[in-house]
Parts: C-alpha cells; sequence; structure tokens
C-alpha cells in the first residue's frame, strides 16, 4: 500500500460524499459541523474553501486527501488549538468504506502524525471519537492515540453522544 497524503483538492469532496452513507455517518465523521443530511459536494467546498473551515484563524485549517495508486482512498483535517502552535487537532478523519479494515485508516493517521510533528513542529496531537463509533476509536488506538481522561457531550439525534478524547505526544 503506496499511500501518501496531499492538498486536499475541491474534486475531493465527491468522494468524502459517498463514503457517507446515512446520516449516523455523517455524524460520526462531523459531529454537528454540517447541515442536514445529506450533505454535498458544494457543501464541502464551502465549508473548506470559502469558511476557512470555520477557523477564525487565517492559517489555521489544512485538509488533507490520502490517496494511493487506485486514486483517492481517505481524508482528514488539521488544525493548531493553541496559540504557540505546539498542538494539532485531527478532525474530520474519514476513510473510503470499501477499503476500511484494511488499515487505510492506520497508515493515513500515521502518515498524518509525522507530517504533523515533523512539518508543522507540533509536540502533541489530539483528536475526539463518539464512544459509539468502535472502530474509528480502535482505529486510533492502533495509531498510537491514548485516551487523556477527558470527555465532552454532543447532542445528536436527540441523545447525548459521549466524545473521548485522546492524544498522541511527539517521541512517544
Amino acid at each position: 500500500m503506496g499511500l501518501r497524503l496531499r492538498q486536499y483538492k475541491p474534486c475531493d469532496a465527491d468522494n468524502i460524499v459517498s463514503w457517507i452513507k446515512d446520516e449516523d455517518a455523517l455524524r460520526k465523521w462531523s459531529s454537528d459541523r454540517f447541515g442536514d443530511y445529506p450533505i454535498s459536494a458544494e457543501d464541502i467546498n464551502n465549508k473548506y474553501l470559502e469558511n476557512n473551515g470555520d477557523c477564525k484563524e487565517e492559517d489555521n485549517f489544512y485538509p488533507l486527501t490520502a490517496f494511493d495508486e487506485s486514486g483517492v482512498v481517505g481524508h482528514l483535517i488539521l488544525r493548531y488549538t493553541d496559540e504557540e502552535k505546539k498542538v494539532i487537532r485531527f478532525g474530520f478523519v474519514i476513510v473510503d468504506d470499501s477499503k476500511r479494515g484494511k488499515g487505510y485508516g492506520k497508515k493515513m493517521l500515521t502518515l498524518a502524525i509525522k507530517y504533523a510533528f515533523d512539518i508543522f513542529g507540533a509536540e502533541k496531537v489530539t483528536l475526539g471519537v463518539f464512544d459509539n463509533n468502535g472502530s474509528a476509536y480502535y482505529c486510533y488506538r492502533a495509531a498510537g492515540f491514548v485516551e487523556t481522561g477527558d470527555e465532552t457531550f454532543c447532542e445528536l439525534f436527540g441523545e447525548q453522544w459521549r466524545i473521548v478524547e485522546m492524544e498522541i505526544r511527539k517521541g512517544i
């Protein structure tokens, strides 16, 4: 698997939308960050290209696409969460549903972690995962993330969904 990362392109949105098969998948991917299901490629490009991923800071939203010889296979975003620019947060992590369970997610995360540490100069990478998203949780663990003990909640479908906070530190 010759997986690589590159900067997000507007045409990637069509792939991402095709991987989101239902509203449950949309919410596990994006929480409440997008409107009603289904979303369109235009919705993603509007958020990413016109609204800087909803980040207030000019230089703080970095969408990346994972690809191999078969084409686009995954996507995630990176953004700093601190003024010192030492903590990167991953978000909108998704893998082509036909590639899940084959190591693509772990490899994509491993490449993105290396990118965050070596290119961005981060000392820590964080993310949040819903506790009802077991496959994502185990993928993050396999990539080296550990639970921080922190949690938050988000109301979705009239329920309180628990978000488990995870992190990986440089050199660990």
